[in-house]
């Protein structure tokens, strides 16, 4: 396959897109083109799945269903309204000489983004690379090539409809090779994104020559302090735990305090209604064995920290202080999300200081990392490094920026 063509047509029409108030109408009419075309989406979603066992813990990011396929047009629609990210004076300058300098935001360019069993992924990418003057590369995963195809043809419908080219999109094939041509994509595509697992990251990283924001794998804590309420730690637990077990924000470990042990039965009793398996270590082993289903619980060992889950499972690790929970964190954690359950304000406010992580919590579910939770439409990525983006990615962080600068004559003499 000639790849070199294919970037490109790509780098050809991101150049082209110069009215990016075209973008709201695009996605209106998308959003409603998915809902209306539900069975045909759900019908290739399906031979996805036929391929797939139910145990995979990719099945349940994989699994559309018309619920998910309204919350995915739902979604498109917010990003439609948002304001654009373009254009935008970020900062205004007159220097002595007269020269008027401005710091304006602009589209990225090209980017490219390589994901797992995650066919929503298509859309949420689609609609914030559009909205903010970008066009985008998909490298799916063969797992959803049938969803991702059902889906990318609608959103080519879409553009035909309004005029736009729609190399504005492009599904590479689902095969490796795909994969390196991407990474290699030097010239034509601005940046890359990895979504998936945390072998995949590191395979993008390792091997791209184009620049990388990471989206790194979470490994998510949550400290119940001493000062803990009880009933509000066991409702935000079962929440990040159980609500979606397949997502990069649910929780991995709970970190409590020894003092808490005495109500740590009755914090964890609605995990077991999921059929939640707690790996815990010893001070906590020997409080839940009294109280937790036997064929649920196992002692924690060392490949029990650090691991991020993707299932119904947990660890507990016991301390007794904050301090030593801040340490686990650092030691484990992966700088995605992390969550402290206290009343104690000054625990509070060491906890949120000092975990160097994209999105920190107090009393909250971690649950809530996410973009469009957070007000952004939708997110193209989480990610848990420091350069140019951090937490949630959505327009914004989609946009880059140059200098302009105007004159009247002026000339350097110095």
């Amino acid at each position: 396959m000639d790849y070199t063509s294919i970037f490109k047509r790509v780098k050809s029409a991101s150049r082209s897109f110069v009215d990016s108030s075209k973008a709201e109408p695009v996605l209106l009419y998308l959003a409603d083109l998915l809902e209306k075309e539900t069975n045909l989406i759900l019908a290739a979603n399906q031979k996805d799945l036929e391929r797939m066992q139910p145990a995979d813990y990719k099945y349940d990011r994989l699994r559309l269903t018309q619920q998910r396929i309204s919350g995915i047009a739902k979604d498109m629609r917010n990003v439609a309204g948002l304001p654009s990210p373009l254009k935008k004076t970020l900062m205004e300058t007159t220097i002595p000489n007269g020269l008027v300098i401005k710091k304006v935001s602009v589209p990225i360019g090209v980017i490219g983004v390589i994901y797992e069993a995650r066919p929503n992924v298509t859309c949420d990418v689609f609609s914030l690379c559009l909205k903010s003057g970008n066009a985008c590369i998909l490298k799916g995963g063969s797992d959803a090539q049938f969803s991702n195809e059902a889906l990318v043809e609608l959103i080519h419908n879409a553009l035909k409809h309004f005029n736009i080219n729609p190399d504005m999109i492009v599904l590479l094939p689902p095969m490796r090779e795909s994969t390196t041509a991407l990474l290699s994509a030097k010239g034509w595509v601005d940046i890359v994104i990895p979504r998936g697992s945390q072998e995949l990251i590191h395979f993008v990283c390792e091997h791209a020559k184009i620049p990388v924001i990471e989206t790194g794998a979470g490994i998510v804590h949550t400290y119940l302090d001493k000062t803990g309420n009880a009933d509000k730690a066991s409702a935000i637990i079962n929440n990040a735990k159980t609500r979606r077990v397949s997502v990069c924000n649910a929780l991995d470990c709970l970190i409590v305090h020894h003092d808490k042990l005495k109500e740590l039965h009755h914090i964890l009793n609605p995990l077991a209604d999921s059929q939640v398996t707690i790996y815990a270590d010893d001070p906590a082993y020997e409080v839940l064995k009294r109280h937790y289903p036997a064929n649920l619980l196992q002692h924690a060992d060392s490949s029990s920290f650090g691991t991020e889950f993707l299932d119904y499972k947990m660890a507990v690790k016991t301390v007794n202080s904050i301090e030593k929970a801040l340490e686990h964190i650092e030691l484990y954690g992966s700088m995605h999300s992390e969550a402290i359950i206290s009343e104690n304000i000054d625990n509070i406010e060491l906890f949120l200081n000092r975990v160097d992580a994209a999105v920190v919590y107090a009393n909250a579910s971690t649950a809530f990392t996410d973009g469009a939770q957070f007000g952004l439409g939708a997110e193209i990525g989480i990610s848990t490094q420091k350069l140019h983006a951090r937490g949630p990615m959505a327009l914004n962080e989609l946009t880059s920026y140059k200098w302009t600068v105007t004159g009247n004559g002026q000339i350097r003499t110095n």
